[in-house]
């Protein structure tokens, strides 16, 4: 029991420590919206999924002793975050409150476009991290027992830290939408813009506030 909650505690804080993860599924959701970034988060369900298939079968431990193989996932990984990264900053959207109000409007089939785009991109990210192939046979391996069914407590682990990961991640897409309606409220809009403006006046600065 005190070696489960070891575990527990331990996939917890790798879940909640910011990453690739992190970072796709907050721009999804500034930029989508909520359901985008829910369906980033089945993308990452669905790549924990298809590892936990592959520790089943034993081939993430034939993937870690591979250095070809292993360093073939591993620069593809990257490459694919570079490219995500390249493709956000020369995005015609951008992260202000004129564009979240544009995103709320747009038409349905341009939503639905982009919740596939979000499963795509969260998938491709999870089954492309090596990471997440140390996780199964570093982590995993040492919470195991060797005299019971191996592969049945390997799901279990998995379904413990896939269970954690939805959990957390749900809540920050949940905290990332109502910042998101909190910045797009008209009263805080024109309290900023004062603000902004009784800062700049303390500086000197003239203004049209």
């Amino acid at each position: 029991m005190d070696s489960l909650l070891t575990y527990i505690s331990i996939a917890a804080m790798m879940v909640v420590i910011p990453g690739a993860d992190t970072m796709l599924l907050v721009k999804n959701t500034l930029s989508y919206g909520p359901k985008a970034g829910r369906y980033t988060v089945l993308g990452m369900v669905t790549g924990l999924s298809f590892w936990t298939l592959i520790a089943i079968l034993g081939l993430s431990v034939v993937i870690a002793k591979s250095v070809i193989l292993f360093s073939t996932i591993k620069y593809l990984g990257a490459a694919y975050l570079i490219y995500l990264g390249i493709k956000s900053f020369f995005a015609k959207s951008a992260f202000s409150l004129k564009e979240i109000q544009a995103q709320a409007n747009a038409p349905a089939n341009s939503s639905s476009r982009h919740n596939k785009e979000s499963f795509m991109q969260a998938l491709l990210s999870n089954v492309l991290n090596p990471k997440t192939v140390l996780v199964y046979i570093t982590i995993m391996p040492q919470f195991i027992d060797l005299n019971g069914n191996v592969n049945q407590q390997l799901i279990v682990l998995a379904s413990i830290l896939t269970l954690l990961a939805v959990l957390w991640f749900l809540t920050l897409v949940y905290v990332i939408d109502y910042a998101k309606k909190w910045l797009n409220n008209s009263k805080f809009q024109k309290a900023f813009q004062k603000s902004t403006g009784l800062i700049l006046v303390s500086f000197g600065i003239k203004t049209g506030v």
